[in-house]
């Protein structure tokens, strides 16, 4: 099983603190966003598919089915499969304070198919993560599994936020911010159902992209 190196971990946040600006207590957590990722998947097999994904879901989350979805709404009235995907996090993002994280990694259906997933997760006032944002595709061949599970902390150091360009005419848009500005993302639906993802982290003297994806139109 994969596990995300500890002392890795730790040394991430140690060095956010280390460059933090007086006040600002940053309590990023690569790990907690870790072990939710792996009993969401451990529900998903235990209590349906998407009785987890609706367990896990924030109030506010959407998805993509292919179309733009509201979660909840959605998931009320699906039934689940008799076989859940299975899916494993690769890589972790989270902002300085731990407010948001993004997740990175591959899934893989009962009929074969595989392909890569991002999910975006928002820590809410009891402390725990839930997500906000899931989306993917399928791939051609599976993602190279990595030895170990990374996770990275964005800067600590007070960011600048860009404003961000409107969307053309007809084009949903989407946009996330973590609550110190330090991790962004944003996802753009255009008129034929294509979409891309992005994902932001602050590095003390700009926003570096640290996700892109594409997924055509289905």
């Amino acid at each position: 099983m994969l596990s995300i190196l500890a002392t890795g971990a730790l040394c991430a946040c140690v060095g956010a603190d280390a460059r933090r600006p007086r006040g600002l207590r940053p309590t990023a957590n690569p790990s907690a966003v870790v072990a939710t990722e792996l009993a969401f998947a451990r529900a998903a097999q235990d209590k349906g598919q998407w009785t987890a994904f609706a367990e896990y879901a924030a109030d506010d989350a959407v998805m993509f089915v292919p179309q733009l979805v509201e979660a909840k709404d959605w998931l009320r009235k699906r039934t689940n499969p008799a076989k859940a995907v299975t899916w494993q996090p690769y890589s972790i993002w989270t902002s300085c304070d731990g407010s948001l994280a993004v997740s990175k990694g591959a899934w893989q259906r009962p009929d074969g198919t595989n392909g890569y997933f991002t999910t975006v997760w928002r820590r809410q006032k009891d402390g725990k993560y839930k997500w906000t944002l899931d989306q993917g595709d399928g791939l051609a061949q599976p993602l190279a599994a990595p030895e170990m599970i990374s996770g990275d902390v964005a800067d600590c150091s007070r960011p600048m936020p860009p404003a961000i360009p409107a969307p053309e005419a007809g084009v949903v848009q989407r946009v996330g911010w973590s609550d110190d500005k330090t991790l962004q993302w944003i996802v753009e639906v255009r008129l034929d159902g294509s979409r891309w993802f992005k994902v932001h982290r602050w590095t003390g003297s700009g926003y570096e992209e640290v996700i892109r994806s594409e997924v055509a139109a289905q």
